[in-house]
């Protein structure tokens, strides 16, 4: 009989754009994932395909209020991430990324369970410090509106760090950057949804400021691929790491390449910049790289001694985003 130990694996905003792929991913290494989901930005067609699945279980709820689980992992990556989303009621949101933080951690206390945090790049708030890398401490308006993300997060990473402090929590705090790919909400109000539903319909393509600030785009299956290696790495690293691509670019010139590949008529106009929008954003990856490829051969090894146990082929690690 195989000793293979199933984990138990907890993912807030599961039924999300990026917890709809982790929950994905982790149920294809054969995990139990439990999908945790208010769905107020989150969609029950993300997940609908998980259903059936024997490993997967759904509950509807805020984490914002306990919740009462056995667990060996948690993912918390439950909070609105767009600002369309997250002015829309930015009380709630300091509220999801504070006590529900603090819920998390406390499922995380009582059960022994190692937990991931997703925080955001917007931690480093309209950075002086280009590209940014994780000993940056940033430049974040405490009062603004786009404050009750970048300020919720940061408070978050406060959390998790003070509970590993006090309490010798196992934590991991992934600092996450732009990321696109299938199933992004298309009314999100983020550049790549925007510009990608303006050009399908040949609407004005609305770039805000004069289009020279930069962005960084990862795709979200290297971005997942990044996040569970760095949860598998060792116990001592905690992060803060950058999540994301280095690779950067000018909004101007997305919205032109995505005009191209579509094909559309749509031409450009120029509104102003929303307050405190940030004029560079590019990640130091150098961190990730120096810590997950010794954790992706170990996982690569790891993982097909397990399904060989089990019968099943092995499948080849993900790419990852610090690649």
């Amino acid at each position: 009989m195989s000793n293979y130990k199933q984990n138990r694996i907890l993912v807030t905003g599961g039924a999300g754009f990026l917890g709809s792929h982790l929950c994905e991913s982790l149920l294809r290494e054969g995990s139990h994932v439990i999908c945790v989901d208010n769905f107020f930005t989150g969609h029950k067609s993300n997940i609908g395909h998980l259903i059936d699945n024997k490993n997967f279980e759904l509950i509807r709820h805020d984490i914002t209020f306990p919740l009462y689980l056995e667990v060996d992992q948690i993912y918390n990556l439950a909070c609105p991430a767009s600002p369309i989303h997250y002015q829309y009621d930015p009380v709630q949101t300091i509220k999801t990324a504070v006590h529900g933080a603090i819920n998390m951690l406390g499922l995380a206390k009582r059960t022994g369970a190692k937990i991931f945090q997703a925080s955001t790049s917007e931690v480093y708030g309209d950075p002086e410090t280009h590209p940014q890398n994780e000993a940056y401490w940033g430049k974040v308006n405490p009062i603004g509106a786009r404050s009750c993300y970048d300020e919720g997060k940061r408070c978050a990473e406060t959390l998790f760090f003070d509970y590993h402090r006090q309490h010798g929590l196992i934590i991991k705090v992934g600092r996450i950057f732009n990321t696109y790919g299938p199933k992004m909400h298309p009314q999100d109000g983020r550049v790549v949804s925007n510009f990608i539903m303006q050009a399908l319909q040949n609407k004005d393509i609305t770039i805000y400021g004069d289009g020279d600030q930069t962005r960084s785009f990862c795709f979200v299956d290297d971005l997942i691929s990044g996040i569970k290696l760095f949860m598998n790495s060792e116990d001592s690293f905690k992060g803060p790491v950058n999540l994301g691509n280095p690779s950067e670019f000018t909004i101007l010139e997305l919205a032109e390449k995505i005009i191209s590949l579509i094909g559309s008529n749509s031409k450009i106009i120029y509104m102003p910049l929303p307050e405190d929008d940030p004029r560079q954003r590019q990640p130091d990856i150098s961190l990730a790289k120096n810590k997950f490829f010794s954790v992706k051969k170990n996982l690569t090894e790891s993982s097909t001694k397990i399904r060989k146990e089990r019968g099943e082929e092995g499948r080849k690690v993900g790419r990852c985003s610090c690649q």
